[in-house]
């Protein structure tokens, strides 16, 4: 590991992770928020709550609908014009999304079109985040030595649990210091309203960065021999095996972390019967071991490769659930948390390798294409339905259970991924868009 650092490697680090950070911090905010308050604040309210903690999800579902859409557009022009361009109109367009839903009135001001507005408003941040991870990771990746490829280009995955530490502490402070009346009236509010400063920081800090040298050469190749083609078409054309296996070792861990991190403040408040402010302060030290766990694991894998770390995550999350919610039905403050934070330190096993695995899959002319049909597209039937599953679930059989079974089948999908996936730990990007090209000719 004593591969030298190319100048500005810190700085590209540092912009796409700000920027990482922005919007994971909103969009996780949404994920709490849509248990804590939208299910009493923009939801009819029936007899059972977890009717409308299921309705909150239902919305909540709607943003990774729009992300692969996002991905597949950002991904097209982002090939096309670089990532750094269109990272800095992504980062404006879920800032400006999340700050407007502070704003909305609540279904007692104006019935049935308050959740309508909530969704749209969800779908263009859903839209704006399947724009973020291709752009962010590949910034970093192409900017990356080789032999360390893995554990830099972690760390824009590492801006997920700085993103959920910053929500987490703010509706803390705001659930803390508010009374339960008021924090459902403005004080939630307060923290979308905060995204507009993140925001501003975030982008300015994007403003320094350029992108890599082998980006930069690949498209002035593009120019040169016209290419009109739609990337995402021609990557599936292309390269199925590498969209098809990035969807398998996506489907597991995106199920896991949307189980651990969303659904276990439902299951935790409505099952366990646990304080708000204790679950929040739970997560809070789950996402702290999260954040040191994902560049630990990312060097790791440079070390060992990217097959046997993944390898590692997929096989532990088959069992996880049948070990974490009987901790969690202890009610007991340190099964809680040993059960959340194994399950964040399980993820990142799966989580931190996959940006440096997954553009090593595809060529630098379609690799934002690539990667972003591979991560956002399995979102639909993977992240978006989990809490909802979860939630149906609990309510049908009042069990944790079929809850277990149902991750460790999607653990056991992404386990088969890993087996068939290629090696690519050390590969040297030129030598991917090299084979390319004489694919091109063929």
């Amino acid at each position: 590991m004593s591969a030298p650092i190319p100048a500005g490697l810190r700085r590209v680090v540092v912009a796409s992770m700000a920027g990482t950070v922005v919007e994971w911090y909103e969009f996780f905010l949404y994920g709490t928020a849509a248990t804590l308050v939208f299910n009493k604040v923009f939801f009819a309210q029936g007899g059972n709550d977890l009717d409308a903690i299921l309705a909150a999800f239902v919305t909540y579902a709607v943003g990774f609908i729009a992300r692969p859409l996002g991905g597949v557009v950002f991904g097209h022009y982002g090939d096309k014009y670089g990532r750094k361009k269109l990272l800095q109109f992504s980062l404006l367009l879920v800032g400006v999304s999340t700050f407007l839903m502070g704003c909305l009135p609540t279904f007692g001001q104006i019935g049935y079109l308050a959740p309508t507005l909530l969704v749209v408003l969800r779908f263009l941040q859903g839209f704006a985040v399947g724009g973020e991870w291709g752009g962010a990771v590949l910034l970093v990746a192409e900017h990356s030595p080789n032999r360390t490829r893995g554990f830099w280009a972690s760390w824009p995955q590492a801006g997920v649990p700085v993103g959920n530490i910053l929500a987490t502490v703010v509706l803390l402070v705001l659930y803390g210091g508010l009374s339960h009346a008021d924090f459902l009236s403005w004080g939630w509010r307060v923290a979308f309203w905060l995204s507009a400063v993140v925001v501003l920081i975030g982008y300015y800090i994007r403003t320094k960065v350029s992108d890599a040298p082998i980006f930069l050469a690949a498209q002035q190749e593009a120019e040169q021999i016209k290419e009109s083609s739609f990337s995402a078409i021609e990557v599936l054309k292309r390269y199925p095996r590498g969209v098809l296996t990035a969807m398998g070792l996506r489907f597991g861990e995106n199920i896991m972390y949307y189980l651990v991190v969303t659904f276990s403040i439902t299951y935790l408040k409505e099952q366990v019967h646990s304080d708000t402010s204790d679950i929040l302060w739970w997560l809070l030290i789950a996402h702290t071991a999260h954040l040191v766990a994902i560049p630990t694991v990312g060097r790791l894998s440079d070390r060992y490769g990217r097959r046997p770390v993944y390898f590692i995550g997929a096989v532990a999350a088959v069992f996880w659930g049948f070990v974490a919610y009987p901790m969690m039905d202890t009610g007991k403050y340190l099964p809680i948390v040993a059960a959340v934070t194994l399950g964040l330190v399980i993820h990142a096993f799966m989580y931190a390798p996959q940006p440096a695995i997954m553009a090593e899959m595809f060529p630098t002319r379609m690799r934002y294409s690539g990667v972003s049909l591979g991560y956002q597209v399995t979102a639909i039937v993977a992240g978006s339905l989990a809490p909802i599953i979860a939630v149906w679930l609990l309510r049908q059989y009042d069990s944790w259970v079929p809850i277990a079974g149902y991750l460790a089948g999607a653990a056991l999908i992404t386990l088969v991924s890993v087996v068939f996936a290629r090696e690519t730990k050390g590969i040297d990007l030129v030598d991917i868009d090299a084979a390319d090209a004489e694919r091109a000719l063929t």
